[in-house]
Formats: C-alpha cells, structure tokens, sequence
C-alpha cells in the first residue's frame, strides 16, 4: 500500500491547472503548423497564423493561451493500492484549482448556483470524475474547457438501427448549426455508446485523445476521417472566417450501450482545448 497525502494532490493539481492554461499540448501545436501548409484561404491562413503566433506568445510570456480559462475538469484514475491521508480527496483537488486561478491570476467563471449566478470567486467546485483501477499511483488529468465548447455539445438518443451515415451526419451538422459558438479549427470529440451521462462524457473525454494517436478500432477510424474531410469541405475555416480547415481531428470512443438504445455525444473543443496529465 503507497501512502499519498493531499498536499501533493493539490499541488499537483495547481500546476495542472498553471500548465494547461499557458501551454498548448505538442501534439496541437503540431497540428496547427501543418494546417497553415493545408489551409489554401488566405483569410483562413491569417487566422492560423495569429493563433500560432499567440500560443507562442503564451509560451514565453505565461499569460493565458485563451482569456476563458474554463471550469475545471478532472479526470483521476486512483490505484487500489494508494491511501491518501489528510484532507478529503475532493478538498485537495478543490484547493489546487483555487491556488491556481489565485495566484495564476487566472479568469475565474465558475457561478455557485446556476440561477442566481453569483461568482464563486476562486473557480471553484471543480467537476471531478474518479476511476479505480490497478497499481500504485494517481493519474490526473485536468481539462479548463470554456463556455464555447460547451455551449456547442450535443446529445441525441438513436435508433439501435441508426446507420454510419446517420451517426456521421449528426456529427456534421453539429459543426454546422453551431458555427460561431467555439473557436475554429476544431478538435471534435464524439461519445457512442454507454448512457446520457457517459455518453456526454466519453466525447469530453474523446478531446484529450493525442492527436497522433490512431482509434484502436479500425472502423471508427475510418468514420473519423471521413467526419473530418465532410466537417473540412463546410467552408466555415479557422476562426469562423472561411477555409479549408475548420477541424484539425476527430476522435471517437466507444462504449457497450442497452440493447434498445444508440445515444451519440459530440463536444465541439476549440484548438486550444487545454489538457495536462500527471502520474503521482
């Protein structure tokens, strides 16, 4: 049995937060220098350029690659053999993502209650999403998604006969009814399969996926490149101003869903769709 204490929960969670607001994941920047290649606009190349420019303006500078630093995500995988002493799991993961937006001087969006609105003033309650697995260590994975992204996902429950092309063109349309609500070229994240809850939350999940890394199924493989050459040829282009590269990838996962069911999740992320991972 490994001991962990809380402290380094939220010390570990306070880079995370630090870390995904001011660096864009390789794998992003990478896509991003080969899409200016790709993209032919001259409008669209414009707008790519301005985003590279302003990642790396970030890189050097520490301020925020985005100006909505988001609500906090995290993803924890927990060992069955790791205890953690002192604070509450929850608590410590709470205060790192208060510390963070303090002393990051980060935006704070986060409301207390959904109808009365009145800020929480340290970005706080985080949505925290815990798994068991084996081993001897913890896993955090923090997402700081903005309101566009979230504004523009989507849940729709088929028909266990729905067909590929019905799925595809959901997705497709999903890009298309929301131009204008989160920030082009896109990384779309897509849920098939599970329930309404982890429907929803497999297509979070799906935006975290390295943009390098192929889906394990081969024939999700194929429904993601054929979605982002359909999402591609809509014209919308980088930063909704027309142009060839109005997504950067599609990810997919799936999960075993009810008999009678097919629900499908799409997550619109932006190009800046912010993730840092560690193991402690």
């Amino acid at each position: 049995m490994r001991t962990v204490t809380s402290e380094t929960i939220t010390r570990t969670v306070k880079n995370l937060c630090l870390r995904a607001n001011k660096f864009l994941p390789s794998d992003i920047k990478l896509t991003l220098d080969t899409a200016l290649d790709y993209e032919i606009s001259p409008n669209g190349k414009r707008a790519i350029h301005s985003i590279i420019e302003n990642y790396k303006m970030s890189q050097h500078t520490s301020l925020p690659i985005c100006q909505d630093t988001g609500m906090v995500v995290v993803f924890a995988e927990i060992s069955q053999d790791v205890h953690i002493v002192g604070e509450l799991f929850e608590d410590a993961v709470n205060e790192g993502v208060r510390q963070a937006y303090r002393d990051g001087t980060l935006r704070k969006s986060v409301v207390n209650d959904p109808l009365n609105r009145q800020n929480s003033e340290d970005n706080t309650p985080a949505i925290i999403h815990v798994r068991l697995v084996p081993g001897n260590s913890i896993t955090l994975t923090v997402i700081p998604q903005g309101a566009g992204s979230e504004n523009a996902s989507s849940l729709k429950m088929f028909r266990p006969s729905a067909t590929r092309e019905e799925i595809i063109s959901y997705v497709v349309n999903c890009v298309q009814e929301n131009k204008g609500k989160s920030c082009t070229p896109l990384i779309i994240g897509v849920g098939i399969g599970g329930n309404t809850e982890m429907c929803t939350l497999l297509a979070k999940k799906a935006l975290c996926r390295d943009l390098f890394t192929y889906n394990k199924k081969l024939y999700y493989t194929d429904m993601e490149s054929e979605i982002l050459n359909r999402v591609n040829r809509l014209g919308i282009g980088p930063e909704n101003m027309g142009g060839t590269v109005t997504a950067l990838a599609v990810n997919i996962i799936s999960y075993p869903t009810h008999v009678s069911t097919l629900p499908v999740a799409v997550n619109l992320g932006c190009h800046v769709t912010r993730h840092a991972t560690e193991v402690i």
